[in-house]
């Protein structure tokens, strides 16, 4: 779609392929929680890591957040890695040397100028990790680091939106210079030859890069990135992960995998595969709705910012202590159980109850991962919301709560009352004045469409 609408100016590349788009209320962090959704239930980490070049904000922990989306305790060690599209595997090495189980999770939505390279190729998404002692479904048998200034591209704090180097010079550099002495120690201390790597997770700053370190270094194996840059898009920090995910879902045990992150130099991990995967990445390339309007994807991305008049100009202001006091039932969506036995969210100092006579004690409710369905909802074009239109309206949960919600996910015809919904992780407000985002847990449909064969 954006390829074919910038034919006429003689950008946009072959106009195949895809790239993924987050919506408004989606940004690194929200998308970096879902994708945890997915492993933290194998087991509580002691440590949580949140690799991102694109984060919301640089003095904001975002590790911290993920935490309480994820309702992990208090006392959890929260960090917070940049700067770096291979920020997901150096903490992914470290946590695999480290022996302690730790969620390492990565999401990416990156700034890019219309019609540049980065723009159309780049794609929003999110993986994530879990790595500890036991069995597991795959081990490290080797991994090694190459540190190297090689500005492919860079974006500069004061630029705001990527500066991309010559291709040829990054394609030569990068396979000889920065990957190749990378893989080579990677599957020398793995004990593991090139050639018997059965799927390789590589991404390609450049085209061509991979066959040149093939070339170079005997590996057959296909590279899963190149499928999922077709598909959905390079997708920086997450890419290694999100990859490794697929590999995992595709390989049978015993099958030898190479995992690498590229940015300013390199990470390479040999990995063999114990177990089978959770299908999720796989399912994830299938299932999505096609855009075909090249102004909403420009709006969407941030790069058309549209005058929405008076009521857009909402004070969207978040009071510090509200976010103190109440922050971890938001982002963690905790509900409660009065001593009636009703369940609830909020939690009001008097219950809702019919016969609450005064103030109680609750029981912590979580309310994310529990079955819901609609009981009322509404498409508003007079609520302001930067994605027209705005969806809400009641949701019921299956333990009794009911809840009035925002919805989001829905293209098309809206849901119909009865219809199941899943919780989902997003941004509630934007605060333009102030540059903050608050975050909380919106409803969507409970099933994701697949995606139309591409024509």
């Amino acid at each position: 779609m954006a390829r074919a609408e910038l034919r006429w100016s003689g950008l946009g590349g072959s106009g195949r392929g895809r790239r993924a788009v987050a919506g408004w209320d989606e940004d690194a962090l929200t998308m970096a929680v879902e994708a945890a959704r997915g492993v933290v239930a194998a087991g509580l980490p002691e440590s949580v890591v949140f690799a991102s070049t694109s984060s919301p904000f640089t003095d904001r922990s975002m590790a911290g957040i993920m935490a309480e989306a994820l309702r992990l305790e208090r006392a959890v060690v929260a960090q917070d890695t940049a700067n770096s599209r291979r920020a997901a595997t150096t903490a992914l090495i470290k946590a695999l040397r480290g022996g302690a189980t730790e969620l390492v999770a990565a999401g990416e939505k990156r700034a890019a100028q219309p019609g540049s390279a980065q723009h159309l190729n780049w794609g929003d998404g999110a993986a994530a990790a879990l790595v500890g002692p036991g069995k597991g479904i795959a081990r490290l048998l080797g991994a090694a680091t190459i540190n190297a200034d090689l500005l492919d591209v860079f974006t500069s704090a004061d630029g705001g939106l990527p500066y991309a180097a010559e291709d040829r010079f990054v394609r030569d550099k990068a396979a000889g210079e920065v990957y190749l002495p990378a893989v080579k120690a990677a599957l020398e201390k793995a004990g593991v030859a090139a050639a018997d790597i059965a799927v390789a997770v590589m991404p390609e700053p450049v085209d061509g890069v991979y066959a040149a370190l093939v070339r170079a270094c005997g590996l057959k194996a296909p590279n899963l990135c190149a499928e999922i840059s077709q598909q959905a898009g390079e997708l920086g920090a997450a890419m290694p992960l999100f990859g490794l995910a697929l590999a995992l879902d595709r390989a049978e045990p015993g099958a030898k995998l190479l995992v690498a992150g590229f940015g300013n130099g390199a990470d390479a991990l040999v990995f063999e595969v114990t177990g089978p995967g959770t299908g999720t990445a796989a399912a994830a390339l299938r299932q999505g709705v096609v855009l075909t309007s090249y102004t909403r994807l420009l709006n969407l991305t941030g790069r058309l910012p549209l005058d929405w008049g008076p009521r857009s100009e909402v004070n969207q202001k978040v009071s510090a202590s509200t976010l103190l006091r109440h922050g971890r039932d938001m982002h963690g969506f905790v509900g409660g159980r009065d001593q009636g036995g009703n369940v609830q969210f909020p939690k009001t100092p008097i219950p809702v109850r019919p016969d609450a006579e005064g103030a109680e004690t609750y029981q912590d409710v979580p309310l994310a991962d529990v079955p819901a369905k609609v009981v009322s909802i509404t498409a508003d074009r007079l609520n302001f919301t930067p994605d027209p239109p705005f969806h809400f309206g009641l949701v019921q949960f299956d333990n009794g709560a009911r809840v009035a919600m925002e919805h989001c996910d829905i293209e098309g015809s809206s849901p119909e009352v009865g219809d199941p919904v899943r919780m989902r992780f997003r941004i509630k407000s934007i605060d333009r004045q102030r540059h903050f985002r608050s975050y909380f847990w919106k409803a969507a449909p409970a099933e994701r469409p697949d995606l139309p064969a591409e024509g």
